[in-house]
């Protein structure tokens, strides 16, 4: 396959690829021919599906698209819970030249109509499930509403389908998917995606970082249409031929931890949120984590804390990084041979990293600023969105939109949004650090630190709390967690206020809302 330079293949994944490929043959359609056919590519708590039948089904899939009047180059939203047919859809669109776009499923109706319209989608395909929030979408959008089916309809007709379909070809550089970004600042955009990200995703952090085999098997909380979660749990597995579990609950410790001690995951995929409800879960229960020989974290920094009473309860490392929407998976990440509590690692080999001043100048080495990427997994640009795609995407770089700073060592450490960054009596500061201090206070739960003014109108830091026991909000926690606060932080730094609440805003993908907790 032609990637860019610097791109190479380990010997073990060196597929037959060329300019001109399919990205769907390398990850479904190959294992057959190599005598995986009989091996379960998924697994449910219902039913495992092999690599010759998930290659049969994509076929289906395909030609079920095609004779519902989809042509190449045609968007399809499939608003699908994590399931086979999640496999079907999205590969099926890919190996006959649909775009695939899978948005958010916990949305609600104005958030599919806007995205129904945003796409200009041939045709939704959605579960059941969310039937509620679909239909007002569709009938919010009238005569411009796309064709919609529900994907008992779509398996029906898949069944009916031919199961000979041959790849549409196209360039490592043309387009393949989109991903909508979280939210988490603001109206989500779509993120429009090459047959070639998958591919380098899939070897840069899935082989080379987490060393993933095809004797791996793969577990990931966070959900497929999360772009951490399409890597966790689809792509990293189909590279390498392993097995992925899926579950079409909401996470909580109960279902995470029977799931892992019915499946015996080798690789578990959580977000901190979920970490700390499993760390609280863990003081009062044992459970039997010894299958996994690695955690991974993204979504949001994890805190050093966290990390430690991890490693105590369980055994094992959480490896934090961070990725995004528009670079598709981790690119700077913490190993198992190489990792620092508390910080987001380093670069993944392949990507590179730098901080920037808001003049776009390095700066030095300790100092905070803007961080840019360089990634081959980068997506093309933003659909309908000029101008944020040149804001966001200069020059073969990507503006994170994260406030970075890298330590001596050369590790990088998370200081938050750049737009969610405080300047207190003059002195940046980063509302990160004081979540991370909050959360390491026996009774914390969680916390988000936001500015806000004081009675001579000056930004000061305010926190909102959910506590491990709610009943014990009240001044005396008041008193004790701001205590907590001055012994660790610099004294400008510890919250002036602390509300408490029984749960934080966030994205579906785990990433506080900041910017809601502001409104």
């Amino acid at each position: 396959m032609a990637l860019p330079s610097g791109i190479s293949f380990s010997p073990a994944h060196s597929v037959e690829l060329s300019d001109r490929f399919n990205v769907a043959v390398p990850f479904i359609d190959r294992h057959v021919g190599e005598g995986r056919g009989a091996k379960a590519a998924i697994r449910t708590s219902t039913e495992s599906v092999s690599y010759a039948d998930l290659a049969e089904r994509v076929s289906r899939a395909g030609n079920a698209l095609l004779a519902a009047g989809l042509r190449p180059g045609d968007r399809l939203l499939m608003v699908v819970k994590d399931c086979p047919a999640f496999f079907y859809l999205f590969w099926g669109a890919i190996k006959a030249g649909i775009v695939p776009v899978p948005p958010n499923t916990l949305l609600r109706a104005p958030d599919y109509a806007y995205m129904f319209e945003d796409s200009g989608c041939r045709l939704v395909v959605y579960s059941p499930e969310f039937t509620g929030e679909i239909g007002p979408a569709l009938e919010q959008l009238g005569a411009r509403a796309p064709n919609a089916l529900d994907v008992d309809g779509f398996l029906t007709a898949m069944a009916a389908a031919s199961p000979a379909l041959e790849a549409r070809l196209a360039a490592p550089e043309d387009d393949c998917f989109w991903l909508y970004s979280s939210g988490s600042t603001g109206r989500p955009k779509g993120a429009v995606h090459a047959h070639r990200d998958m591919v380098v995703t899939s070897e840069l952090y899935g082989v080379r970082v987490l060393g993933i085999s095809e004797t791996d098997v793969s577990y990931s909380a966070a959900k497929l249409f999360f772009a951490y979660g399409l890597g966790n749990g689809m792509t990293f597995p189909l590279w390498v031929g392993g097995t992925a579990i899926l579950d079409d609950r909401r996470p909580t410790p109960e279902t995470t931890f029977s799931n892992i001690e019915t499946f015996r995951p080798t690789i578990y995929y959580g977000v901190p949120t979920l970490y700390a409800a499993q760390l609280a879960a863990l003081e009062t229960q044992k459970r039997d984590l010894s299958s996994l020989r690695a955690c991974v974290s993204a979504g949001e920094a994890l805190p050093a804390d966290m990390f430690r009473r991890w490693k105590e309860q369980t055994g094992t490392t959480i490896l934090d990084g961070i990725g995004s929407t528009e670079a598709l998976h981790i690119f700077i990440g913490n190993r198992l041979d190489d990792c620092r509590p508390g910080t987001s690692g380093k670069p993944v080999p392949g990507y590179e990293a730098r901080i920037l001043d808001e003049n776009g100048d390095p700066v030095a080495r300790g100092e905070s600023g803007r961080l840019w990427i360089k990634a081959e997994s980068a997506a093309k640009y933003y659909w309908n969105k000029p101008e944020k795609t040149a804001e966001t995407m200069v020059n073969g770089w990507l503006n994170t939109g994260d406030t970075y700073r890298q330590d001596e060592d050369g590790y990088f450490i998370y200081e938050g949004r750049s737009d969610d960054m405080l300047k207190v009596g003059g002195i940046w500061c980063s509302p990160v650090e004081i979540e991370n201090c909050l959360v390491g206070h026996p009774a914390v739960l969680e916390a988000a630190v936001i500015g806000q003014t004081d009675e001579q109108s000056l930004i000061k830091p305010k926190a909102i709390v959910v506590l491990k026991q709610p009943g014990d909000a009240g001044a005396a926690m008041t008193d004790a967690l701001m205590a907590h606060c001055k012994r660790t932080l610099a004294p400008y730094k510890y919250p002036r206020w602390i509300e408490y609440v029984p749960e934080l805003p966030k994205t579906a993908t785990g990433k506080i809302q900041r910017f809601r907790l502001r409104a």
